[in-house]
């Protein structure tokens, strides 16, 4: 593997890791962030003139300390600085080979969801510092201007180091306050990854494995939270059917065409584990329904056929708890698969009625051309394919809906 490809795995795999641990003393982001940033310049510049070491991500901690120390010189303070960071930094040192200590990402996530930190930023701020999202990939998600989105991450990081935040999972008093939101980022990161089904792109590869990751760490330290294993059950149950979601040449297959051998029945059994665990703490969430959603159309794998039923009564619930358009939208969805679809076109139609906000969302466009060719309605099919492709940003899913729309008679 070249050096550059080294970097590139380690920046993935281990950036969360190396920046919690070098921010977790001095609570200072930013220059955690910096120091590491030049860490892997500095990589890039010897690795390809020498060996790469046996283990990267420790030669990238300790290049990345003296970068922290040599900062802390130049402060006024320096003196008292340099101290608590080495002592810090020092103490740290064994974490980098230890196998049963916390993982400092999710104290690190938790900090990010401080009450101090500005509610908009949580999310922006742990996809960030505990990913390695760029700040324009980061605004592009939220639809904000570049500019924008940094300000607000500096601000966030400044209130971090100002407030002497801690890098710990806090009491459980504490949770409610904070929980959802590293919920929350955690599925951001799992869903950057699951958009991106083939692994083509650099920046999202391995995305959806390390949100799984950090639920499976975060339902070991945070006992009986069932939303945390409420999250844990949805993405399994979503990542069981990645190798059906594309076919052998990469086209899009959507999930009522998809071959169940494919699914990963060894996810599907663990999500039920977790689903079952969080049901039995009686304290229904967001995650919990959507996980129980994902758990109904798992029963096509040995039923042939997924539980329409449960399906349109958990997003009823899950549009009650939440009031999302998007849910009541999945529900015509279901509906239109259990009493036809002419039943899910009008329910689809009353609600883009009511919420304007839908006549820009892809999947309402979708929805309504499947439904409207079902019906035999082709000129009001081609106008909704027409208006879904226009939307569409994944090639595969565009190849599919103009199929699709060319076989109309």
């Amino acid at each position: 593997m070249s050096p550059e490809a080294v970097a590139e795995r380690v920046a993935r795999e281990s950036y969360g890791r190396l920046l919690a641990l070098l921010a977790a003393r001095t609570r200072d982001v930013a220059a955690a962030e910096d120091a590491l940033a030049e860490a892997f310049a500095a990589a890039l510049s010897a690795w390809p003139r020498g060996a790469v070491p046996d283990n990267p991500e420790a030669w990238l901690f300790a290049a990345a300390k003296r970068k922290l120390i040599d900062a802390a010189r130049r402060e006024k303070t320096a003196h008292e600085r340099e101290r608590q960071i080495v002592l810090g930094i020092e103490e740290l040192e064994a974490e980098m080979t230890a196998t049963d200590t916390p993982d400092r990402r999710l104290g690190l996530m938790f900090a990010c969801a401080h009450p101090t930190i500005d509610g908009s930023a949580r999310t922006a701020l742990m996809l960030q510092v505990v990913l390695g999202f760029s700040a324009e990939r980061i605004a592009s998600a939220f639809l904000l201007e570049p500019a924008a989105m940094s300000q607000r991450l500096v601000r966030a990081k400044k209130r971090i180091r100002d407030g002497g935040v801690r890098f710990e999972v806090p009491v459980p008093r504490e949770w409610p306050a904070r929980l959802n939101a590293v919920l929350d980022a955690i599925y951001a990161a799992y869903t950057s990854g699951w958009s991106d089904p083939l692994g083509a792109d650099p920046e999202r590869r391995g995305l959806a494995e390390e949100a799984i990751w950090l639920a499976r760490v975060l339902v070991a330290q945070v006992k009986d939270e069932p939303e945390v294993l409420g999250l844990l059950s949805l993405m399994l149950h979503l990542e069981a059917r990645r190798p059906a979601r594309r076919d052998a040449d990469g086209r899009f297959v959507p999930l009522d065409e998809q071959d169940v051998s494919l699914w990963r029945r060894e996810m599907i059994a663990e999500g039920e584990a977790a689903l079952r665990a969080a049901s039995a703490l009686k304290r229904p969430g967001r995650y919990q329904l959507e996980a129980a959603i994902q758990s109904a159309h798992a029963t096509r794998a040995w039923k042939g056929e997924a539980d329409w039923d449960a399906i349109v009564l958990l997003y009823a619930a899950l549009s009650e708890l939440t009031g999302s358009p998007v849910a009541r939208l999945n529900a015509a969805a279901a509906i239109a698969r259990r009493d036809g679809p002419e039943c899910g076109l009008a329910v689809a139609d009353d609600l883009a009625a009511l919420n304007p906000a839908l006549n820009e969302y892809q999947p309402y466009w979708a929805l309504r051309a499947d439904l409207c060719a079902r019906l035999g309605r082709n000129e009001a099919a081609r106008v909704a394919y027409d208006e879904a492709i226009e939307r569409a940003d994944d090639r595969a899913l565009v190849a599919f809906l103009q199929q699709r729309r060319d076989a109309l008679v």
